[in-house]
C-alpha cells in the first residue's frame, strides 16, 4: 500500500505539551487549498499517481502549459503541482479536497522542501572545517581552505572536493518524522522536530517509507475524519 502525499506550507514552530505536561518543539504545516486535480493511469501514463494542486492561482500567474492544461482538465490553475505515485487503491477522485485528517496522530512522515539559502559560505562554515591554527606563522588566513592541489598524478582537483561554494538553497528531506497531532477545523499538521525552510515554503509530506504503520486512512479522510474507504492495514495489503 502507498498512499499519497500531501502538499502543505510552513507557518513556523511553537512548543505543545503532552498529556505528561512534556513540551514538545513541533514545527506547523498548512494544509490550506490542497485538491486532487487529476490522475495518472497505467493504461494511459505508465504508472498510477494523483495529480495534487495547492492554492488557486490566476492563469496569467502560471506556465503557460500548466494553464492550457488546466483549461483542458477543465480546473482552475494553482500556485504548485505535483504528482504522488500511490498504488492501486490509494486513487483519489479528481476534484477531492484534501484535509489535515489524511494523516493520524502517532503516525511517522517524511517532509521534503527548499532549504534556506546561506549564500556563498567556506569551508569551515559549509563543511565543518576547523580552520587554521591562531599563531605559529599563520598569517590572514586562519579560516582559509588549506592544500587542495595533488601530487604529478592525477595533477588535479578531483571532482566532489569539499571547498567554498553555494551553501543551502537546495531539496533536503528528513526522514521519519513524528506526528504529534492535527487541527482539522484550522487545518494544520503538527510534525515534531524542525522542517527545513524558511516559513511559508511548500513542504511535500508524505508516510515514512522506512515505517510500516497501520490504521491509516485509505485512500485519504475528510475534513472530519471520515475515511473514504475502511481503514486498513499495511500488513492487510501484503
Amino acid at each position: 500500500m502507498k498512499r499519497s502525499g500531501l502538499i502543505t506550507t510552513k507557518i513556523g514552530m511553537t512548543r505543545l505539551y503532552d498529556d505528561g505536561g512534556v513540551a514538545h518543539a513541533v514545527t506547523v504545516l498548512s494544509v490550506g487549498d490542497c485538491t486532487v486535480i487529476g490522475n495518472r493511469t497505467t493504461e494511459k501514463n505508465g504508472y498510477v499517481a494523483n495529480i495534487l494542486g495547492f492554492n488557486e492561482a490566476k492563469a496569467k500567474h502560471v506556465a503557460k502549459p500548466q494553464a492550457i492544461a488546466a483549461q483542458k482538465a477543465g480546473m482552475k490553475p494553482y500556485r504548485k503541482v505535483v504528482e504522488f505515485r500511490v498504488s492501486d487503491d490509494c486513487v483519489i477522485p479528481a476534484g477531492t479536497q484534501l484535509s489535515a485528517a489524511h494523516f493520524i496522530a502517532g503516525q511517522y512522515v517524511d517532509v521534503q522542501s527548499t532549504s534556506k539559502g546561506k549564500g556563498y559560505q567556506g569551508a569551515m562554515k559549509r563543511h565543518n572545517f576547523g580552520g587554521k591554527e591562531a599563531s605559529h606563522g599563520v598569517l590572514k588566513a586562519h579560516r582559509s581552505l588549506g592544500g587542495t592541489g595533488m601530487r604529478e598524478w592525477p595533477g588535479r582537483v578531483l571532482k566532489g572536493k569539499k571547498m567554498a561554494g553555494q551553501m543551502g538553497n537546495e531539496t533536503v528531506t528528513v526522514q521519519n518524522l513524528k506526528v504529534f497531532g492535527i487541527d482539522t477545523t484550522e487545518n494544520l499538521i503538527f510534525v515534531e522536530g524542525a522542517v527545513p525552510g524558511s516559513n511559508d515554503t511548500f513542504v511535500l509530506v508524505t508516510d515514512a517509507i522506512k515505517k510500516i504503520q497501520d490504521k491509516l486512512p485509505v485512500p485519504t479522510a475528510t475534513q472530519n475524519q471520515e475515511a473514504v474507504a475502511e481503514p486498513v492495514t499495511q500488513e492487510e495489503q501484503a
